[in-house]
């Protein structure tokens, strides 16, 4: 039997209407979030995502700053930048879109973010409170990913979850709201040692490897649930996730795919953050 697919796009416009509401009800307030996009640089696929934040802002009704910096600026001129953001009561959220040029410090420009602003969910503070389970801003596509199970349907509490994937940005967060949620987490990586053996037991399998269709059927539990977060461009110029969409969908018993799975939600997540620091920064309950 073919799997459920799970289309992030119908999922991120449902929470996309709970937002709407919340923007109107913080609007009766006199409370307008506001979220400033930094774009550092002329990278063609992060000048396309800033347009996509923009867009989403005008239509929740966010207000929305985009800050377009040159290829060649400075280190310091981006830190000057975030620090003007900072203290700016009008801005809620900061989101320095990456990656920065190479002479830039990624590592210095994230942390220098204000944490109650962080809606990326990197600065150093975010992560602890992640890690530790205390309350904070999460990383988008993290948090994304659980809502996509959520909303399915499934229940993560006591199942076996699988992460192939390591990186700060979502493999290790997405394993530890895994965890927050009740599953029992293995992380595979490249070192690992039987990874389709490992995978094979998984009841949710998340992939993250930036590996165009390296994921098969032969790593998927009948009937699991299978989150796939990778976006690679063929040959052809087509998009393909990191699992093999159509060699999977008849053993997965839930399957995203690419694109229209997780992507969707990333954006949608960062609104929210925004939404959750506005609240925060005015003293109002969530």
């Amino acid at each position: 039997m073919s799997a459920h697919i799970i289309l992030g796009k119908q999922i991120s416009d449902l929470i996309r209407e709970e937002i709407g509401a919340d923007t109107a009800s913080l609007k009766e307030k006199g409370v307008v979030p506001g979220l400033a996009v930094v774009l550092v640089g002329e990278d063609p696929a992060s000048k396309v995502y800033v347009g996509s934040k923009e867009k989403a802002c005008q239509q929740l009704g966010l207000y929305s700053e985009v800050h377009r910096l040159a290829e060649s600026a400075t280190e310091e001129e981006v830190l000057a930048l975030i620090a003007k953001l900072n203290e700016q009561d009008s801005i809620n959220g900061i989101l320095v879109q990456l990656p920065l040029p190479k002479h830039i410090n990624e590592k210095a420009v994230i942390d220098a973010i204000r944490v109650e602003k962080d809606v990326d969910g990197f600065h150093p503070e975010s992560v602890g409170n992640l890690v530790i389970g205390d309350d904070s801003l999460l990383p988008c596509t993290p948090a994304g990913v659980i809502e996509l199970i959520k909303r399915s349907g499934v229940d993560i509490a006591g199942k076996h979850a699988v992460v192939i994937g390591r990186s700060n940005i979502v493999g290790k967060p997405v394993a530890m709201l895994l965890l927050r949620e009740h599953a029992t987490v293995t992380i595979c990586h490249s070192k690992t040692a039987n990874m389709e053996e490992i995978a094979k037991q998984a009841d949710i399998l998340v992939v993250a490897i930036g590996k165009a269709k390296a994921i098969d059927s032969k790593f998927v539990k009948p009937g699991a649930v299978v989150i796939d977060v990778g976006i690679n461009r063929l040959a052809d110029g087509k998009l393909a996730g990191d699992v093999d969409y159509e060699d999977c969908l008849e053993t997965a018993g839930y399957i995203t795919p690419v694109p229209g799975g997780v992507g969707p939600m990333t954006i949608t997540m960062l609104i929210q953050n925004t939404i959750k620091a506005a609240k925060r920064a005015n003293g109002i309950g969530e």
